[in-house]
């Protein structure tokens, strides 16, 4: 069952059905013709001085610019946002609060590279330390956490591995949770920016801890290491990352409007190229392109048939919120096509897969999302199965002979 949709910026989507009726213009008033609207270039992505980097938008995870995004490097530091990321999902289950304190032991103290500078023998909480990893990439602290989450770096790294895989993060293993090298701890530009897109939008009641721009603890001031965070009001995030092996590293975000953006720059020169590479990939994502929310999560796209049913109809719709990312001043050619399962039969379950929502850009495909049921419909009664039985069939042949 296909039905078209013509979005509009400035107003909400509807469903057009296939026999709409439209008013003809009276004869005698000719109808004005709308003027071409010109076509926006959209220019090849800058080319950066980095070994790998990718732009991507956080809500649709469209891919707006990508080099060697799926190479395998040395992540550096950049390894620390899945050590905060375990962090942010215990807290959100329950597991583990705030509040609460660790013990720091002589392995985290003597981690060595950036620190926090926590001593062996202190209680620190967990929020502290959770500022110490995101803010000052503190080894010492990433380290700590490792061990009160997992009780050692080595079961804690085998747990990042699990949700590596479990997020789709095809290019990368973990060996710590600090990202100091090892000759098996790589990741990949594209799952780095996956990552960043699942912190962002699974845990947003953490987020603020990315924009932070300096952290004190223990009477030591530090900075976050992330320049742009004091040249672009937009940038709220993420991490810096360095070793000699890796280079100079940056995940970043910004938000303009209603539009987010990660970009990712691995193997750069120095703190200010990587930077100044990054600001480039934003700026071009942000000036040429835009995101529009087409669907919220529940909303009923269709009512179609159902058979056997208690109920005669089922509410369909998308479980999750439906973004598409497009070059801008292009929205007007945007429609959607929903393709429903034929002959839908009760019973069916909420979330039960009805159908598949079709999102074009003129006549490409640029989305796709599956249909799903909102409401679940019992299988009626006896006789309630065996009328719409009879109605199907007589409903089948005079569809067959009409075409």
């Amino acid at each position: 069952m296909n039905i078209l949709m013509s979005f509009r910026r400035s107003a909400q989507f509807c469903l057009i059905a296939a026999m709409t009726v439209v008013a003809l213009p009276a004869l005698a008033q000719p109808t004005p013709q709308p003027q071409p609207q010109p076509q926006t270039i959209i220019p090849s992505a800058p080319q950066l001085a980095a070994s790998s980097w990718i732009l991507m938008d956080a809500h649709s995870g469209r891919i707006l610019a990508e080099h060697n995004s799926d190479e395998r490097l040395p992540p550096a530091s950049l390894t620390k946002l899945m050590t905060a990321y375990l962090v942010e999902r215990e807290l959100d289950r329950g597991t583990i609060n705030l509040t609460d304190m660790v013990n720091i032991s002589e392995r985290a103290w003597r981690t060595g590279g950036s620190k926090m500078f926590i001593e062996v023998g202190d209680r620190v909480s967990v929020d502290n330390l959770l500022h110490g990893i995101v803010i000052v990439s503190g080894n010492d602290a990433s380290v700590a956490m490792a061990e009160h989450l997992a009780g050692g770096e080595a079961p804690f790294a085998d747990l990042m591995n699990q949700h590596a895989s479990r997020l789709g993060m095809h290019n990368t293993n973990f060996q710590n949770a600090t990202g100091l090298p090892g000759d098996n701890h790589y990741s990949s530009a594209h799952d780095m920016a996956l990552l960043s897109q699942y912190i962002i939008n699974d845990y947003p009641e953490h987020y603020a801890i990315y924009s932070q721009r300096t952290f004190s603890f223990g009477g030591i001031d530090q900075p976050n290491r992330n320049r742009l965070l004091w040249r672009d009001p937009t940038v709220d995030g993420l991490k810096t990352g360095w070793t000699t092996e890796a280079g100079y590293g940056l995940v970043a975000s910004a938000k303009r409007d209603d539009m987010r953006l990660i970009s990712v720059v691995m193997g750069t020169s120095s703190e200010e190229a990587r930077a100044q590479e990054t600001q480039k990939l934003l700026s071009y994502g942000f000036r040429f392109f835009e995101t529009m929310k087409l669907y919220e999560r529940g909303a009923v796209l269709a009512t179609p048939r159902v058979w056997g049913g208690e109920t005669n109809e089922l509410r369909v719709g998308v479980d999750s919120e439906v973004f598409m990312t497009l070059p801008r001043n292009r929205n007007e050619e945007l429609r959607a096509r929903l393709n429903l399962d034929a002959d839908l039969q009760a019973p069916i379950a909420v979330g039960d897969g009805v159908g598949k929502l079709e999102v074009y850009l003129g006549e490409e495909m640029v989305g796709e999302r599956q249909l799903v049921a909102l409401e679940g419909v019992e299988e009626g009664g006896l006789f309630k199965r065996f009328f719409d039985q009879v109605r199907r069939f007589f409903s089948g042949l005079f569809s067959n002979f009409t075409s």
